[in-house]
């Protein structure tokens, strides 16, 4: 019976990357239209992401340590959130701060807004979301850059 290389057998079985796997995420990503997709399996954990792949083995400890970092920006984001103008994300897509590339725009911080006046574009599933200003004022901050992934509930901007 053959052995396998000494290079290779040192590895544990669970820290070895399938490749292939690796390629059918981003592949799903793309026929989807999502920006993000993780898989997990047993302490493996693979986040396959556009824009760029990472493809890095973690294990069960280590998303502890990485939460505990990640405090202060959190609670920064919770207080903008509670804000009585906060403009949340309704749905997971792509912001876009114009209607179109090269186009101005929608909004800039200082501009007044009514309500109802659309601010942002959200991409979900290649459908093009309006997100409209839920009420008047003037816009204090934009939260997002053009063509960032967001989260459900995420804070774009705010008006005061």
């Amino acid at each position: 019976m053959a052995s396998a290389p000494k290079d290779k057998a040192a590895k544990p079985a669970s820290s070895r990357i399938d490749q292939q796997m690796i390629r059918d995420l981003a592949d799903l990503l793309n026929e989807t239209g999502l920006t993000e997709i993780e898989w997990n399996e047993g302490a493996l954990k693979v986040r396959v992401t556009k824009g760029g792949t990472v493809a890095a083995p973690v294990y069960a400890a280590a998303p502890a340590a990485v939460a505990g970092g990640a405090a202060a920006p959190a609670s920064a984001d919770a207080d903008l959130a509670s804000h009585p103008g906060a403009v949340k994300s309704p749905m997971v897509g792509t912001v876009y701060v114009a209607p179109e590339p090269g186009a101005a725009s929608f909004v800039k911080v200082g501009d007044s807004v009514n309500a109802g006046q659309t601010v942002l574009i959200v991409e979900a599933m290649k459908t093009m979301n309006p997100i409209t200003a839920p009420k008047g004022g003037r816009v204090a901050r934009i939260m997002v850059e053009n063509q960032q992934p967001v989260e459900f509930g995420q804070v774009l901007l705010v008006i005061e």
